[in-house]
């Protein structure tokens, strides 16, 4: 058994459990995560950090403005930018037939009483990204969207979470939990862990994790690839995206571009590797370089895949157990789950104080994607 007493247990050192742990601790909890291999290892680690509100699902829009306000003041959160600049994320229109997808999304928003993105004509985008290629002919833009750096972030929220008295322990998976009383029994090769709550951040192990305290939730597993190139000079400030097509575009700090969208390579989840599928990768390269022509002649650098959980709503399941008293669920953001990091720790700390939010996560729950396994 652990030394001292625990009040939570989180499962997983991602940037959600991190998070929820840096919540739960400045509200006077003792947290103690649980990681199985090291903080940031996968989907974390690898993300393109983007940080948009921009074609959200219109479940996560509140959430995800509350969280963009909470990324504008990130440094009173967790002590530093985590390189966050707001630039804008643009989901551009290459051709006229592309423009009626982006007026109806615009219609929708404005319908729902949203105004944080607007459409802009190709003087305006040529004006914001004068780089791109003069074919485009408008795009849909958040202008408070932009990116941060990954792995700052992850540092920044780890130095946060340990200074607020989080202990985390890395290299220790969970290998069995059992109800025992008023407390959780966690079993691991590091020895048993207890505490009366249980955050299951487990990522792409979530399903399991979820199915050691009494939830049969489906997920599926993704492996999202990037590229990065050389460096080079000032291309373009804004997170560019493009109608009908998988590319996710943006420009470091460093200079170096770094591309992605989606595309999936292959994931092992027994041997916790992935693996980049380049013939697949090669689709985000031609997009990009449709769009920016100058860069066809760059070199590529390093290519990775990260690994993580999918629903097939493709939304996040951020709740109370429906079955296990005591136990909590944030997993399963299915690619676009890096911006909403410091507003879903806040909701878990509520989850787990309270026992309600005031947040809106009616969206969230897992008895939805339960309720699809049983009809299956």
């Amino acid at each position: 058994m652990s030394g001292k007493a625990i009040d939570t247990l989180v499962i997983g050192g991602g940037l959600h459990g991190l998070s929820a742990a840096l919540h739960l601790a400045r509200a006077g909890r003792r947290v103690t995560i649980l990681e199985k291999s090291w903080v940031g290892r996968h989907a974390s680690g690898a993300s393109a950090a983007g940080v948009r509100t921009l074609n959200r699902d219109p479940a996560e829009i509140p959430i995800s403005l509350e969280a963009m306000e909470m990324w504008h003041g990130i440094a009173g959160l967790v002590g530093d930018s985590c390189g966050f600049h707001a630039h804008g994320q643009l989901n551009i229109a290459e051709h006229a037939h592309h423009l009626p997808k982006l007026e109806s999304r615009l219609a929708r928003m404005r319908e729902a009483g949203y105004e944080h993105e607007e459409l802009i004509d190709r003087a305006e985008l040529l004006k914001l990204v004068p780089a791109i290629s003069p074919h485009c002919v408008g795009a849909l833009i958040a202008r408070r969207d932009g990116a941060a750096d990954p792995h700052r972030t992850l540092l920044a929220f780890r130095r946060s979470a340990e200074a607020a008295g989080v202990t985390i322990r890395e290299g220790v998976g969970v290998d069995a939990i059992e109800q025992a009383g008023d407390d959780w029994h966690l079993r691991t090769p590091a020895g048993d862990f207890a505490a009366p709550t249980v955050i299951n951040a487990a990522g792409a192990w979530a399903g399991k994790i979820a199915a050691m305290l009494g939830d049969d939730i489906p997920l599926g597993l993704k492996a999202s690839m990037m590229i990065v190139t050389e460096r080079i000079a000032p291309l373009l400030k804004p997170v560019i995206s493009i109608v009908g097509r998988p590319l996710s575009f943006k420009q470091s700090e460093q200079g170096t571009l770094v591309i992605g969208g989606g595309l999936q390579g292959r994931a092992d989840i027994e041997a916790q590797k992935s693996f980049v599928d380049f013939q697949e990768l090669a689709k985000g390269a031609r997009a990009a370089t449709d769009l920016f022509p100058s860069i066809s002649a760059l070199r590529i650098v390093r290519t990775w895949a990260g690994m993580e959980a999918t629903t097939k709503d493709h939304l996040p399941v951020i709740c109370a157990s429906p079955n296990a008293k005591g136990a909590f669920h944030a997993f399963g953001f299915s690619g676009h789950g890096f911006q909403l990091v410091p507003v879903v720790g806040a909701i878990m700390a509520d989850l787990v104080i309270r026992g309600s939010t005031e947040r809106s996560i009616e969206g969230f729950g897992a008895k939805r994607l339960m309720q699809q396994r049983a009809a299956a």
